[in-house]
């Protein structure tokens, strides 16, 4: 396993990590988490990814239980948690950034995750009714008090970044040092256009989800959904209609060759496309078993092994234009 720094800070992140969204409390039980964060951790994971709307909170708990029952030394690998939705209904309990969210939001989550403190905190979407002054303030004082080293913000637009650390910067605050963006072969867009210049500029770091685009880029919805697969999950249908698209679908069968070439699975390709990128920190991976979580770790094999022909070929499939350097 290869280390990347985050952005401009001095935490090194596993090149890939592993990520509690849909699989933990859905199809994982604590017993079946901690198998597959061992997986991760002896592979040379270090960084794992949570937030509180995943489960209702009880991707969380998972999380917190299975850390307690695997004991690792605190020192030896990062948390992340992701706040914004709220876990209830109340006019300042969901869909927010004010103080009193952010506050009561990361003292939920530590008491879930068992922890006294998460490495990352991320704001889970941007605020458009909260003052950005009050959340950089709020962030500041979680990390001025000990209950999380770094913040950041995730699906935030560059411009609302670069309010964030200019705010920061003004009054002397922690400034935000990472975006959680959703990248892969079919979404690219906050890795082209403002946030080129914006990684170069301003040295953030960045920790993708959904490399493999919901489970799509593995090729497995090729012939129809799974009855085992997160497509078939209650409450997900909604991912349905995206698992089926035709147009999409040939894409996929498009990269058979590429892998094939490579000798390695879709997956490991997918997930290797996304490392080629410098402005990435690391990939965050998924799985519902440990197999999943071994395949996956492979990828890092791969990465050096994609030529700049097979990128041209892979851009061609997904009809991706480079964009000239300034």
């Amino acid at each position: 396993m290869k280390y990347r720094f985050l952005g401009r800070t001095g935490i090194q992140v596993s090149e890939l990590s592993f990520g509690s969204w849909v699989t933990f409390s859905n199809q994982a039980d604590v017993k079946a988490a901690a198998e597959m964060m061992a997986a991760a951790y002896d592979s040379g994971v270090n960084f794992f990814d949570n937030a509180e709307v995943y489960a209702g909170g009880k991707s969380e708990t998972v999380m917190g239980a299975a850390l307690k029952q695997l004991n690792w030394r605190r020192g030896s690998y990062l948390v992340s948690t992701k706040i914004y939705w709220g876990l209830h209904d109340g006019v300042n309990e969901k869909n927010t950034l004010n103080r009193k969210r952010l506050i009561e939001g990361i003292n939920g989550s530590l008491e879930r995750l068992q922890l006294d403190y998460v490495d990352l905190i991320y704001c889970h979407r941007p605020d458009s009714t909260t003052p950005v002054e009050e959340t950089v303030w709020a962030m500041h004082n979680i990390i001025e008090w000990g209950k999380a080293m770094y913040w950041g913000t995730s699906e935030w637009a560059a411009s609302e970044i670069i309010e964030a650390i200019q705010i920061a910067e003004r009054h002397h605050l922690h400034k935000p040092v990472v975006e959680q963006p959703q990248y892969n072969l079919f979404e690219q867009g906050r890795m082209q256009g403002d946030y080129v210049r914006f990684y170069k500029e301003y040295g953030y770091g960045s920790t993708i989800w959904s490399p493999l685009a919901s489970g799509l880029l593995t090729g497995k919805y090729n012939n129809g959904i799974p009855s085992d697969s997160r497509g078939a999950l209650k409450g997900y249908e909604w991912l349905q209609n995206r698992l089926k698209d035709q147009a999409r679908i040939e894409k996929v069968k498009a990269l058979e060759p590429i892998a094939n070439e490579l000798g390695c699975t879709l997956s490991q390709l997918a997930l290797a496309w996304c490392l080629k990128n410098p402005f990435v920190s690391t990939v965050i991976t998924g799985a519902s078993r440990v197999s999943q979580v071994h395949e996956n770790m492979k990828a890092a094999d791969v990465v050096d092994k994609i030529t700049p022909e097979m990128l041209e070929k892979i851009d061609a499939i997904f009809g991706v234009k480079k964009e000239e350097d300034d």
